[in-house]
């Protein structure tokens, strides 16, 4: 046989390979509800028909006091000075102080707010003015008690790196219906988070489901706009060029991560155009504006990122993930915990108003909440100041809250002892609430799975239940 009938036939069987190969990837796409043109990100049906469409997660990285924000704790004051009983304490996880540490009462002050009489700190009043729109779970628990597991399980549902964060699932199963901006969208203020990244990332999704981070101010994006010398013509000449190239090695090997990085580079060019016009506040008015506190020195940077949320959930984006850190007051609780809630606390409110006289709280599932609570016991790291006064980490009992999307406003779920310690009625763990907000959005949380190294994986790993009392 001469060369040119090897050649032949070798070429042949190669091209009806990659012919194979690319019917064979339709099918899995199909197979798995995709987009038949490649777009990992195309909007997909949920299993049901779910409440909300979108989501903004207020991560309070580094765990708020439950008891001096959400949960009062009166009984508190008949303890001062007292350590807590060792039938009590006697198998708790403490990370810094000891179990024979005396109990600190709450120096604040609550009152009942709305027509559900939903008693709130005195640090609070614009959340607490949306008592009506919230549901306050006073019984979260987790496994964790310390800041980095307990970030990623709570946005991962493990306490190792590596799997995909609760933004990630959320776009993989609905993909995004906005053609100008991600689908999950990361903006942070205050001091950064123990978990970084891994709050946010893939995991082992393709990385178009990853968050990207935004910044609030100049470019949104680093390096997103054009080198001097590239006019956008240019540009669109190099990127059909790229995409051609990578549309060829996607036919030939049917990587995911390869149709990821086209859908990444077109959504770049979309976004020069796109992003600024995000940034530009100037069409909104000087009441809003003012509602969100962004002409407070204090609450600006919190304040225009709760503003930004609000646009991206107007302009599609899927979910919206705003950090802000610390929270983990070990040290002077009261003058620090104030200084989070006047960053937060009138944006926060600012945001459930606005998307709610706008029509669009009943479709957006809103967040508040850190990676686990704080001890009724004090933590006294300097005893010659007597306002270095904080509280350790508690993972047995805190306080979450959610609005709009699915969620029934207007009540308390769940109840601790009066030391505000242990949970006694409606425990809801990590677990519990990744599946419910996951339930919001459509979806059977054992359901939403991704085949890897074997074996399928969730968010809620092998738990997880839904918590009827949370819906509308």
């Amino acid at each position: 046989m001469d060369d040119h009938k090897i050649h032949t036939r070798r070429s042949f069987f190669r091209t009806a390979g990659l012919g194979l190969e690319t019917m064979a990837l339709g099918s899995l796409l199909a197979r798995d509800g995709r987009a038949a043109d490649l777009n990992p990100l195309a909007a997909k049906k949920p299993h049901f028909a779910g409440k909300a469409k979108n989501v903004i997660f207020l991560f309070m990285e580094g765990a708020p006091s439950q008891m001096d924000l959400f949960d009062p704790k009166p009984a508190l004051a008949k303890w001062q000075g007292k350590p807590l009983p060792e039938s009590l304490i006697s198998q708790t996880k403490l990370a810094f102080i000891k179990k024979d540490a005396t109990v600190l009462p709450s120096a604040r002050v609550f009152k009942p707010y709305g027509q559900c009489g939903m008693e709130l700190s005195d640090y609070i009043p614009n959340i607490a003015s949306c008592a009506d729109d919230i549901c306050m779970v006073r019984s979260m628990y987790t496994d964790a008690f310390n800041h980095h597991p307990g970030q990623l399980l709570l946005m991962t549902g493990f306490m190792n790196a590596g799997r995909p964060s609760f933004g990630s699932w959320v776009t993989y199963g609905l993909g995004s219906e906005s053609q100008n901006l991600p689908g999950f969208v990361v903006l942070s203020s205050g001091a950064g988070t123990s978990g970084g990244a891994s709050n946010f990332g893939s995991g082992f999704l393709p990385s178009v489901y990853q968050g990207t981070m935004f910044r609030n101010s100049g470019e949104p994006i680093l390096y997103l706009s054009n080198p001097n010398g590239v006019n956008q013509d240019l540009q669109r000449t190099t990127l059909d060029a790229i995409r051609d190239l990578n549309q060829d090695r996607l036919a030939a090997t049917g990587d995911q991560e390869i149709a990821s990085r086209i859908n990444s580079y077109e959504l770049a060019f979309r976004m020069q155009m796109s992003a600024p016009e995000l940034l530009d506040f100037s069409k909104e008015s000087k009441e809003t504006i003012e509602m969100y506190g962004i002409n407070n020195e204090k609450s600006k940077a919190f304040g225009t990122n709760c503003l930004l949320a609000r646009r991206m959930v107007e302009r599609d984006v899927r979910f919206v993930m705003l950090m802000h850190a610390s929270w983990d007051q070990h040290t002077y609780l009261n003058r620090d915990l104030k200084k989070n809630c006047d960053i937060t606390d009138q944006p926060t409110g600012a945001l459930i108003k606005d998307l709610k006289q706008r029509g669009l709280l009943d479709s957006t599932l809103v967040v508040w909440g850190g990676e686990f609570g704080r001890t009724p016991m004090v933590e006294q790291r300097n005893t010659s100041d007597p306002e270095n006064m904080g509280r350790d980490h508690h993972p047995l009992a805190y306080s979450m809250f959610m609005a709009g999307g699915g969620i029934k406003g207007g009540q308390v779920v769940g109840k601790t002892d009066e030391l505000g310690f242990n949970i006694v009625e409606d425990k809801v763990h990590v677990h519990d609430l990744q599946a419910t907000l996951l339930h919001c959005l459509g979806f059977d949380h054992e359901r939403l799975t991704y085949h890897y190294m074997g074996r399928d994986f969730r968010l809620t790993d092998v738990a997880g239940k839904v918590v009827p009392k949370l819906l509308a």
